[in-house]
C-alpha cells in the first residue's frame, strides 16, 4: 500500500509543471505579448478615424439634459430627495451586505425569482459577495440614470428619445462585464490557462484592429470557415450581365418547366446579396428556383472612392432599369416580376414611380420586403437621423468620397449592442476564443461602402425630409411620389423588425394607387423573418385584406398561419407569371455567361 501511493505521489510530482516550466511559459507569453504590442501600435497608427461627430451627440443634449433635471428638482424637491435617498439606502445595503459575508467567509443567497439577464449568467454573480455586490450596485445604477432620463420632463420627444438612447448605451458600455477585473467568467480563464486566455484575447485584438485599419470591429465569425462559392452561395447560376453598378446573375433552373415571365430580386447595397443563398436549406434563391421560375438576382458593385459621384440616379438607370431591360432581352418577355429588398424595396418603389412618368409598363408586380416608403416615423434610427449626425456624415463622405462600411456597420451594431458587439468582444478578447463559424454573422460582418452622394441624397431627402411620401422626390426630371405607384403589389414585413418596423411599411403602402395590394407580417425580424424557409417550420405569419384603418386595426382583424409566407407569396406570384414554358438555360447568344455566379463584384471587400 505505501509502495503504491508513493509511486502515484512521484507521479503526480512529474505531471505537475516545475519552476523551471513555468518560467519557461511565462517567457514565451512575455515575449508574445511584446510582438503583439509592437503589431498594436502599428495598428492604430494606420487609423483613418471617422468624421468625431459620429461617435456621439454634441454636448448640448447632455446640457439640456441635465438642465431638465435640475428645472424639475427645483419644482419637486421632494421626489428628487426621494429618489436620492431610496439610491443611498439601497448603495449602503449592499456594501453592509457584502462586507458581512466577506467577514464570515459566507456566501450570498441566489436572489429567488431574479430578472435573467444573460451578461450575469455565472453563479459567482449569485452567490459571491464582491461579485454580487458588483453587480447590485451596477442595476442599481442603471435604474438610477433610467429614472433620471425619465424625471428629464422638458425635452422635446426627439431630444429625449436620443438621451434615452446615448445613455443606455452608456450603461450598457459600463456593465462590469466589460472589464477583466470584474468578470468572473474571463478571470476563472486567465486562472486555468494561466494566462494564456489572455494572450490569445490579445492577439485576437490586434488581428482584428489590423484588419479593420486600426478600427476596433470585432469578428462575429470566423472568416476562414466560408468561401463563397464553394460552402456559401452555392446555388448555380452565371453572370449574364456586368456594368459599373452591378453584375446581373441568371439562375440555372432546378425544373423542366419555368413561367414565361421572369423574376428579378434587388438586394439592398449595403450588405452583400448571399443572404438570400447562405446555404441550401434556407437559400430563397435556390427555393425560387425549385419552383418553376427564371431568376434573375442583381449583385451591386461594393463602393470605392471613384465611385463618390454616385447617386440614387445611377442604382435606378445602371441597376434597376438595365435589369429589366437585360432581363426583358434574354427571357424574350414584355414585362418582368420585380423584387425589393429593405433599402432597394424603397428605390424600387421610386423606380416604378419614375416608370409610371415615363409610360414604361415593364414590371408586372413587384414585392417588398421589409421596405420603407414613408419615414415619418424614423424609429430606433431616430437618434441617427437628426441635424448633428447627419452634418457629420456628410462631413465624412466629403472628406472619404464614400461611407465607410465599418460606420454603418457599428451603427446598426449599436442598436443591439450587447449581442453584436461587447458580448463578441468578450468571448474574443478576454476569453481568447475564436469566432464561431456562423454563415449569418459571417455575411453581417462582410459590408460594403455606400457611395457619398447617395448617402446624402438617401439622408436627406428620403430620410429627414419623407419627401417621397410627401411633396414628392426630384430625381431624374421628375417629382417621383409614393402614390404614383400603381402595379400590382405584395408587401412582406416582420414583426420585430427594428430597421423596418412594419406599422411604417404598413402606413407606407397605403399611400400608394395599387388596387392589386397584399401586406403579410411575418414573426421574427428584418433577416430570420424573411429568410424563413418552409422546411423549418419555425416562424408563421399574420394576413389581412382590409387595408382601410391603422396599422393596429389591421393587426387586431388579422389571420394566423404557421409557418413560412413563401407558398402564399410563390401562389400569388404564379397567378401574375404567365404560362409554363421549357425551362431557360442562363444567357443567350448576345449574353454569354461572363462567370459563374456568385460572381466577382460579391468578392470585393469594403475600404476600411
Amino acid at each position: 500500500m505505501a509502495t503504491d501511493q508513493q509511486t502515484g505521489d512521484e507521479n503526480n510530482g512529474e505531471n505537475a509543471p516545475d519552476g523551471g516550466e513555468v518560467r519557461d511559459r511565462m517567457a514565451t507569453n512575455l515575449a508574445r505579448v511584446e510582438a503583439l504590442s509592437q503589431r498594436l501600435i502599428a495598428a492604430l497608427s494606420s487609423r483613418n478615424p471617422p468624421n468625431s461627430v459620429l461617435s456621439g451627440p454634441g454636448n448640448d443634449l447632455f446640457a439640456k439634459a441635465a438642465a431638465s433635471y435640475w428645472s424639475e428638482a427645483v419644482e419637486n424637491p421632494t421626489k428628487l430627495y426621494a429618489n436620492q435617498i431610496a439610491y443611498w439606502s439601497e448603495s449602503v445595503r449592499h456594501f453592509a451586505e457584502a462586507q458581512r459575508l466577506m467577514l464570515t467567509g459566507g456566501t450570498a443567497t441566489p436572489e429567488v425569482g431574479a430578472p435573467k439577464d444573460k451578461r450575469f449568467a455565472n453563479p459567482l454573480w449569485a452567490t459571491h459577495p464582491y461579485f454580487r455586490y458588483v453587480r447590485e450596485q451596477y442595476e442599481l445604477n442603471a435604474q438610477a440614470v433610467g429614472q433620471a432620463v425619465a424625471d428629464a420632463g422638458d425635452l422635446d420627444p426627439i431630444e429625449k428619445k436620443r438621451l434615452d438612447y446615448f445613455s443606455r448605451q452608456i450603461v450598457d458600455m459600463m456593465a462590469p462585464t466589460n472589464f477583466l477585473g470584474t468578470n468572473p467568467d474571463a478571470l476563472e480563464r486567465a486562472v486555468a490557462t494561466d494566462g494564456e486566455s489572455l494572450v490569445k484575447g490579445l492577439e485576437n485584438l490586434v488581428a482584428d484592429l489590423e484588419a479593420n485599419g486600426g478600427e476596433m470591429v470585432v469578428r462575429l465569425a470566423d472568416e476562414s470557415a466560408f468561401s463563397l462559392g464553394e460552402n456559401i452561395a452555392t446555388t448555380p447560376g452565371k453572370v449574364v450581365y456586368r456594368n459599373d453598378m452591378m453584375e446581373l446573375i441568371q439562375y440555372a433552373p432546378s425544373t423542366d418547366k419555368v413561367r414565361a415571365i421572369p423574376l428579378i430580386i434587388f438586394p439592398p447595397w449595403i450588405n452583400k446579396f448571399y443572404i438570400l443563398d447562405l446555404k441550401a436549406q434556407n437559400s430563397l434563391i435556390k427555393w425560387v428556383t425549385e419552383q418553376g421560375y427564371t431568376l434573375f438576382v442583381v449583385s451591386w458593385i461594393n463602393p470605392d472612392v471613384s465611385h463618390a459621384d454616385v447617386g440614387m440616379e445611377q442604382y435606378i438607370e445602371d441597376g434597376y432599369l438595365a435589369a429589366i431591360r437585360e432581363a426583358r432581352a434574354i427571357t424574350g418577355q414584355k414585362q418582368v416580376n420585380a423584387v425589393g429588398y429593405c433599402i432597394a424595396g424603397t428605390t424600387l418603389a421610386l423606380t416604378l414611380a419614375l416608370m409610371k412618368a415615363r409610360g414604361d409598363k415593364s414590371v408586372k408586380s413587384a414585392t417588398f420586403f421589409t421596405a420603407l416608403t414613408d419615414f415619418d416615423n424614423q424609429g430606433e434610427f431616430t437618434p441617427f437621423l437628426q441635424d448633428d449626425f447627419v452634418d457629420g456624415i456628410e462631413a465624412e463622405v466629403e472628406a472619404q468620397g464614400i461611407l465607410r462600411s465599418f460606420i454603418l456597420g457599428r451603427t446598426m451594431s449599436f442598436l443591439r449592442s450587447n449581442d453584436l458587439i461587447y458580448t463578441p468582444a468578450i468571448r474574443s478578447y478576454m476569453l481568447g476564443e475564436a469566432p464561431p463559424a456562423f454563415d449569418l454573422l459571417y455575411w453581417n460582418g462582410d459590408g460594403a461602402n455606400l457611395p457619398g452622394r447617395m448617402t446624402r441624397q438617401y439622408l436627406r431627402g428620403l430620410c429627414q425630409n419623407n419627401a417621397f411620401a410627401e411633396d414628392g422626390f426630384e430625381l431624374l426630371g421628375h417629382k417621383l411620389k409614393l402614390a404614383d405607384v400603381n402595379v400590382p403589389l405584395m408587401a412582406i414585413t416582420c414583426e420585430t423588425d427594428h430597421i423596418a418596423p412594419w406599422k411604417d411599411c404598413f402606413r407606407g403602402m397605403q399611400q400608394v394607387s395599387s388596387k392589386d395590394r397584399t401586406f403579410i407580417v411575418s414573426q421574427s425580424g428584418h433577416i430570420a423573418g424573411i429568410v424563413n424557409p418552409p422546411s423549418k417550420k419555425k416562424y408563421g405569419h399574420y394576413t389581412n385584406g382590409d387595408w382601410s384603418g391603422g396599422s393596429d386595426d389591421w393587426m387586431e382583424a388579422a389571420t394566423f398561419t404557421e409557418g413560412s409566407w413563401w407558398p402564399r407569396w410563390e401562389e400569388w406570384l404564379r397567378t401574375r407569371s404567365g404560362a409554363q414554358i421549357p425551362a431557360r438555360e442562363p444567357g443567350d447568344s448576345d449574353h454569354p455567361a461572363l462567370e459563374d455566379a456568385p460572381g466577382s463584384y460579391v468578392r470585393r471587400r469594403a475600404s476600411r
